[in-house]
């Protein structure tokens, strides 16, 4: 067969269901051969940064290796930014990506692209030969499960429609998932329990899976632990009585009280970074064991006292045998007045001057929709001020089906990720809550695409009208924030041109309509939240 096709073949023999692209001439006919075989989905994105956020909402969301294929040259330099952001968010991407002809060094789109790939810290192979398909394609999807970044695949344009004979190659990944610690470490660690008399259970990304959350859960329940999350692991107990919450910056009052009472945090697969212990802040004179299957996360941000290299649900699991072999009785950190004052906790009211007319209160706002929408859904959020309201407020049932975009710090990744999140999320619907500059950033464009894809999608834009991180920089010199003021069009007419629904929310009454658009179904839905820049929420409120 062809090149192109013993491609898209072998991209098909590693059980790839959905693949995400931009057509040029270096990867048209593989694209081509991929969906006239008819055993996955091809869907196509308007810009190729969107091409690889959709595949880092598809890995987010489903557990699997995000792909994406774009051509050469400018096309590459394009998902430069998202493929930074799939590295931080240490998600297996792989990116199909045309080359120009190897003998042609004129080509006007020529660059080398291997040294811009590798300087996003991304993975890099090369297609070496016709004969080398299989092996160069299974090589590319072992190693971005096994290094847990995205990894790219250099396809030279030429080699196209040469000939080879193609023999399937499947990749292999090792199963860590039995790895336990025994030994002193995890006699340290059982002994720095057993001596806990007020300790926190804490749950990060790396501990998502639901056998893992269950070990943990038991664990926090032997020994009479309140539970926490990392905001990567958002709603990991949230059906449980002494949830606290959201661990670090993000921390209710009534979580922060228990932590800071804490003398004793159980760690399993966070990072542990700045945000999660507040510089460092919520550690402070307390006890740690942190458990991680990433050697690397060890030690990292802060030094444990017993550090353990294991899967996190089975290292639990061991934990509880322990202790119960010991006999050791469970602390009593798990009282009724902690369990009360869980339950009791609402926000209140922004404390920020009120809105002025024709604009919503955020947090009124937000409450309506996040009622509105199926519990069972998946929620992606870009990046904003609005943040500070949206991370607490927003809820979702299972830490998967939360979408973070903001591992580098960009706005404008919230559109394209949330097709590819709603491709994985199994006829769930999907939440988007984006920000006016990043809709129009990046979201305005990948909106059709959604519409195109036909995805069960709510965007919810929270438009204030302006850049809010550099609104509320002004506004605290006493500076005149007009530049970073904008005047967009109003969104929901834009989203109708672009083939979906709007609704634009100027008062209560059209928050009602807004929630009646959502139970009416039709998707995708944008809903254009007008509010005021000077009555939106900063860290402190």
């Amino acid at each position: 067969m062809k090149v192109h096709e013993a491609l898209a073949r072998s991209i098909l023999d590693q059980d790839v269901e959905v693949m995400f692209g931009l057509i040029g001439d270096a990867n048209l006919y593989m694209v081509d051969s991929f969906i006239k075989q008819g055993r996955a989905r091809y869907v196509a994105a308007a810009n190729e940064a969107g091409a690889v956020l959709m595949a880092i909402g598809y890995a987010h969301v489903s557990g699997r290796v995000g792909v994406a294929t774009v051509t050469h040259g400018p096309a590459v330099t394009n998902t430069l930014t998202a493929l930074i952001e799939a590295c931080k968010a240490s998600l297996p991407i792989v990116l199909l990506a045309g080359d120009t002809a190897v003998a042609d060094r004129f080509h006007i789109q020529n660059v080398d692209q291997r040294e811009f790939f590798l300087a996003t810290g991304a993975g890099f192979v090369q297609l070496r030969a016709p004969e080398t398909v299989a092996e160069d394609v299974a090589t590319a999807f072992r190693r971005a499960l096994v290094e847990r970044r995205p990894v790219v695949l250099n396809m030279p344009a030429d080699f196209q429609w040469m000939e080879t004979d193609y023999v399937a190659r499947r990749h292999y990944a090792p199963d860590r998932s039995a790895h336990i610690v025994d030994g002193p470490e995890m006699d340290n660690a059982v002994g720095i329990i057993a001596a806990a008399r007020r300790p926190v259970v804490l749950c990060g990304r790396g501990a998502c899976e639901p056998a893992a959350r269950a070990h943990i859960r038991a664990l926090a329940d032997r020994i009479g632990a309140p539970l926490a999350s990392t905001l990567k692991a958002k709603g990991a107990f949230d059906d449980h009585p002494f949830n606290l919450g959201i661990f670090g910056t993000f921390s209710t009052p009534v979580a922060l009280d228990a932590i800071m009472k804490s003398d004793c945090v159980i760690a399993f697969g966070a990072s542990l970074n700045q945000y999660t212990t507040a510089q460092g802040s919520l550690l402070k004179g307390k006890r740690l064991i942190h458990v991680s299957a990433e050697p690397a996360d060890l030690g990292r941000h802060v030094a444990p006292d017993a550090g353990l290299v294991g899967e996190p649900g089975r290292t639990a699991q061991r934990m509880v045998e322990l202790l119960d072999e010991a006999e050791i009785a469970a602390s009593g950190h798990r009282t009724e007045e902690l369990r009360e004052a869980i339950a009791g906790f609402s926000f209140g009211p922004l404390a920020v001057p009120k809105p002025r007319p024709s604009t919503v209160d955020i947090r009124q706002a937000l409450r309506a929709l996040d009622a509105a929408v199926a519990p069972e859904r998946t929620l992606v959020t870009d990046a904003g001020r609005f943040l500070i309201e949206a991370w607490p407020l927003m809820t979702v049932r299972d830490p998967r089906s939360f979408v973070y975009t903001v591992n580098f710090g960009s706005i404008g990744f919230g559109v394209a990720e949330a097709v590819g999140a709603a491709l994985a999320s199994d006829g769930r619907p999907t939440l988007l809550i984006t920000g006016d500059g990043g809709f129009m950033l990046g979201g305005l464009t990948e909106f059709n695409s959604a519409v195109r894809a036909k995805v069960d999608l709510v965007v919810v834009v929270c438009n204030d009208g302006s850049y809010g991180a550099e609104h509320i920089q002004f506004r605290s010199k006493q500076m005149d924030p007009e530049i970073s003021l904008f005047d967009w069009p109003d969104f929901a007419p834009v989203a109708e041109a672009l083939g979906g629904t709007g609704v634009t929310v100027r008062s209560e009454e059209d928050l009602a309509r807004a929630v009646e658009a959502i139970k009416g179904g039709a998707r995708p839905l944008l809903i254009d939240l007008k509010l005021d820049p000077d009555s939106m929420p900063s860290i402190g409120h």
